[in-house]
């Protein structure tokens, strides 16, 4: 799905959502909002009948032949379940029976506790607890996504806002090195190495420095595009732009796309502008818009608002 096709689909009542990609982008939605809404009761834990809630989440309506919303694995024994490839550094078998699996998890849930308890910052335990479920692979299918969910979960009950919802993005753009870091630190484990799983917390530490720079850039970005809105409009009103120098102004801010000056010369709006104008009225009206830094001119002859870096889309 594109990020359009996503976003129009998100927008959807859940009931209307047809088609398998469409519903795992409306299920992680709804896991993402109860993250949400449990990280900001006061007091939230991290316990076992949450982490079923978010897999029910995230799963719900997407077909698989042995996956249940909500129900850890208990695999019968004429199937074994493999993660990784060959590819991300090998495969190793989770465990399989119900029973070990949910131990295990109540096991980690407890583990977790005790770290807060200790005083362990966020930023560590938070990756160890992520890196440890998906050892344990407790459900059919949907792991990647709730582990992904339940480190944001933590990562903002312990304050942090925004980030750990981007940081999924991150993972995406670095999945290879994603999951070979899982069977990198599990064959260091199993080695005896010291601190094993350092790798995986480091990565964890750049994910979260990356899409905390992004979020800032962004919020810069908008703060600049409000500013820049605002002086246009004063200026107009101060009357030291025309009419047609405040439309070009604010059509290149709708166009969200640079316009070359032949493409803007084709639209309606300009050539209504300037259909009883001579030449040099276009050209004075530009020659002021670039001097007032309103209006920026590339190599390319592209025309950008001057709040905008030609490198950058507006979005």
């Amino acid at each position: 799905m594109t990020e359009e096709e996503t976003q129009l689909t998100l927008e959807l009542d859940p009931g209307l959502v047809a088609g398998e990609e469409p519903r795992r982008a409306v299920n992680l939605k709804a896991a993402y909002d109860l993250a949400q809404q449990a990280a900001m009761q006061p007091g939230w834990r991290l316990d076992a009948p949450f982490i079923r809630a978010v897999h029910a989440a995230i799963t719900q309506h997407l077909a698989h032949p042995y996956n249940q919303p909500g129900a850890f694995r208990d695999n019968p024994k004429s199937i074994k379940t493999q993660v990784g490839n060959r590819e991300h550094g090998g495969q190793c078998q989770p465990p399989q029976h119900g029973h070990d699996i949910e131990t295990l998890m109540q096991a980690l849930v407890d583990w977790h506790r005790g770290l807060e308890e200790r005083g362990v910052p966020a930023l560590i335990r938070v990756p160890l607890v992520h890196y440890h479920y998906e050892l344990i692979h407790p459900f059919w299918d949907g792991n990647g996504r709730v582990g992904r969910v339940l480190e944001a979960t933590l990562l903002q009950a312990a304050g942090f806002h925004y980030a750990p919802f981007a940081l999924a993005g991150y993972y995406l753009a670095h999945i290879d090195e994603y999951f070979t870091l899982f069977n990198r630190c599990r064959k260091a484990a199993k080695k005896g190495q010291a601190h094993p799983h350092t790798a995986f917390v480091q990565f964890h530490l750049e994910g979260m420095r990356v899409s905390i720079n992004r979020l800032h850039d962004r919020v810069n970005q908008i703060v600049g595009l409000l500013l820049f809105k605002t002086q246009v409009r004063q200026w107009y009103d101060e009357n030291m732009l025309n009419v047609r120098q405040y439309t070009i102004t604010n059509q290149l801010l709708a166009a969200n796309l640079p316009l070359t000056l032949a493409e803007m010369r084709r639209t309606p709006w300009y050539q209504n502008l300037y259909q009883q104008l001579a030449d040099k009225t276009r050209q004075r009206d530009l020659r002021q818009l670039q001097e007032l830094k309103l209006v920026v001119l590339d190599e390319r002859a592209r025309l950008w608002p001057g709040c905008v870096s030609p490198t950058l889309n507006i979005s």
